[in-house]
């Protein structure tokens, strides 16, 4: 047997070092559960042991998305005692890259990791099959273990938005409160009555829907009574407000009724039995969004109405007329007095101070809220400057289909526009659908693209139009075969791989060519 003194000794010196002291951060978000802290913390746990870390500090996140920063207390206190000098530790271990976030800017999650290092606390990635240590080869699998994971999240949100846009038009209700006069009442997969969810109470199987049906019928009472004050009584918002109070009438949430509490009933279209859902998103937890009224998500006629259809019409004319007769200059001051009174503006706001029109009346009479808000001078803390963008795409749709229109017409093709789905039926062979997608930066001044595919109609064939920087002329054309497609959103960058720059075109003439029609001799 050969003994070698120097391997003991060198055992004996790697037994008698200390350990590095290391704190641990764990996530756990509401969509992957089986991601627990609790197997996180055994994964780190063999990781310290393996390489000599003792673990004396834990930051944990728990049910906390990893989309942003905002509100994840554990990893911005992480940040903080680092940066302070508060930290008694050399390193952070993280389960693996998707636990430090899912960020959607990859810049983002190397921010917050570089924060780290330039403090001296190197983020050790417990489970990867890579070592953090700043080589050019791990420095690149982390870079696209960051994108995949903001992909993810991306994927999953389309997935997720598209599944209850199709519960939305089965007539099943999604989220939300269901309002005074109205009761949510739980269902199974084939519609069978379960029982009625209390406020606050939520399905617990997952192949559970939730519809809207009638409540009692003092409540149905006092919805048709707040109608027909209204409408036929000419009662203000505020006088039916003052008249339920004094009864001493409290809304579902148990609070007395106010200005916009009632004008809130008076503009539900859930009253009169329509689901409709996707006027606000907040997609990847980035910002809140009010969508047009063209985006929305709607079936109507799922529930039974509290409300007749006429009268209900009736009291949105009302509405409307009663800003018709002031002027834009008059409607303007009334909004500057709101804003000086609260230092702010929102929907809600507007629709709470009384004597003043309804956000929805500056909505119509200036085509935006954001619009009405520039004239007086008011910037919201967001920018919401695409939504005006949107609007001008609108705007421009008609041109960009005019010139496929002309294009096909001029090829002798035989086109035809269904009125009901806008689909254009070319030959009577395949169906085309014409989408524009704007194009808008990222912080590094690259363009992107979102092209939203017409899913629920199933053409053949979609035109997809980007937009140049600036969103004002056409800047290429993609034809895109529905077989190449699944998902319902397209994500465009200046440079996309041959799997979609294969269907990249600089003009729509190769449509042209494949509908254009050529005249045979007749045989003989």
């Amino acid at each position: 047997m050969v003994i070698s003194w120097d391997e003991m000794e060198g055992a004996n010196d790697e037994a008698s070092r200390p350990a590095i002291r290391a704190a641990q951060y764990v996530r756990m978000s509401t969509e992957h559960q089986q991601y627990s802290t609790d197997n996180q913390a055994a994964a780190i746990a063999r990781y310290a042991e393996q390489r000599g870390y003792e673990i004396v500090r834990t930051y944990a996140d728990e049910g906390k998305s990893g989309l942003n920063i905002a509100g994840r207390a554990a990893l911005q206190q992480l940040l903080r005692d680092i940066e302070s000098g508060l930290a008694d530790y050399d390193a952070v271990l993280v389960y693996d890259v998707s636990r430090w976030g899912r960020f959607q800017d990859p810049d983002e999650a190397a921010s917050y990791e570089l924060r780290c290092r330039q403090a001296g606390k190197p983020v050790k990635y417990c489970i990867e099959e890579f070592e953090n240590d700043g080589t050019i080869g791990s420095s690149i699998i982390k870079t696209v273990k960051r994108a995949m994971a903001g992909e993810y999240s991306r994927e999953l949100s389309v997935k997720v938005f598209a599944g209850q846009a199709n519960l939305i038009r089965r007539g099943f209700r999604q989220g939300g409160v269901a309002g005074f006069g109205l009761r949510r009442v739980l269902v199974d997969q084939n519609g069978n009555r379960k029982g009625e969810l209390s406020r606050g109470e939520h399905k617990s199987i997952q192949t559970d829907r939730v519809i809207l049906v009638p409540g009692p019928e003092n409540e149905q009472a006092v919805v048709r009574e707040a109608y027909y004050l209204f409408v036929e009584g000419g009662k203000s918002e505020r006088e039916i407000a003052d008249l339920f109070n004094q009864r001493g009438i409290l809304t579902d949430l148990e609070r007395p009724w106010t200005h916009g509490t009632v004008h809130q009933l008076l503009i539900n279209e859930k009253y009169i039995g329509n689901n409709v859902w996707a006027r606000t998103s907040f997609k990847l937890k980035q910002r809140h969004v009010a969508n047009d009224p063209n985006e929305w998500v709607r079936h109507d006629g799922a529930f039974p109405a509290i409300v007749e259809q006429e009268q209900f019409d009736k009291a949105q004319a009302i509405i409307a007329a009663r800003t018709s007769r002031l002027s834009d200059d008059e409607m303007l001051e009334q909004l500057r007095t709101i804003l000086n009174q609260h230092q702010t503006l929102s929907g809600l706001i507007i629709d709470e101070f009384e004597g003043a029109p309804s956000s929805s009346s500056y909505r119509t009479r200036f085509g935006s809220l954001l619009r009405a808000y520039a004239l007086v001078g008011f910037k919201p803390r967001h920018d919401y400057g695409y939504l005006e963008v949107n609007r001008q795409l609108k705007a421009k749709h008609p041109e960009v289909l005019n010139v496929v229109l002309e294009g096909l017409n001029a090829v002798g093709a035989n086109v035809r526009i269904d009125p009901e789905t806008d689909l254009i039926h070319i030959n009577e062979e395949f169906t085309s659908a014409l989408v524009i997608a704007r194009s808008f930066a990222t912080p590094v001044g690259t363009l992107r693209w979102k092209l939203r595919l017409d899913v629920p109609s199933r053409p053949d064939l979609t035109i997809g139009v980007r937009m140049s920087a600036g969103n004002e002329t056409v800047l290429d054309y993609y034809l895109i075969p529905r077989l190449s497609m699944e998902a319902a959103l397209v994500r465009l960058c200046e440079h996309n791989g041959l799997s979609l720059d294969a269907f990249q075109f600089p003009t729509p003439d190769r449509l042209f060519r494949m509908a254009a029609r050529t005249p045979f001799r007749r045989a003989a």
